[in-house]
């Protein structure tokens, strides 16, 4: 269901200018964010966050995903994986507040080799 994501693989644009990231929906209450990272142009990748800790009514995440997934959030950064198909951000937690989803694209941002400050977050009211 998910392979890792080496952020070298990513696009070069991803770590050259401003970012934007766009959710399609609204974060709160969800465990899986749809969005898309946009860049210069019509740069444009899709992006999910994925709250890898969520059980109910069945685990999102199988235990190898939880463990990685926390083991990278331990050390400062963010896991990276593909998830049916799309770039996903996969972080400890059940939710999402705007506080922890400044925290995970902060981190994406040096992953990539870009300054956080590069970098932009689009939030959407509501659920």
């Amino acid at each position: 269901m998910t392979t890792p994501v080496d952020a070298f693989d990513l696009p070069e644009w991803l770590g050259e200018g401003e970012v934007t990231w766009t959710p399609e929906c609204g974060i709160h209450d969800r465990h899986l964010v749809p969005g898309f990272l946009t860049g210069a142009g019509d740069a444009k990748v899709p992006c999910a966050l994925l709250a890898v800790d969520e059980a109910y009514p069945t685990p999102v995440a199988d235990e190898q995903l939880r463990h990685e997934s926390h083991q990278a959030w331990r050390h400062g950064q963010v896991h990276l994986v593909s998830y049916d198909g799309s770039l996903t951000l996969a972080v400890p937690g059940r939710t999402f507040t705007a506080e922890l989803v400044l925290e995970v694209l902060s981190r994406l941002a040096k992953a990539v080799g870009a300054r956080p400050e590069s970098y932009a977050v689009l939030l959407r009211l509501g659920s």
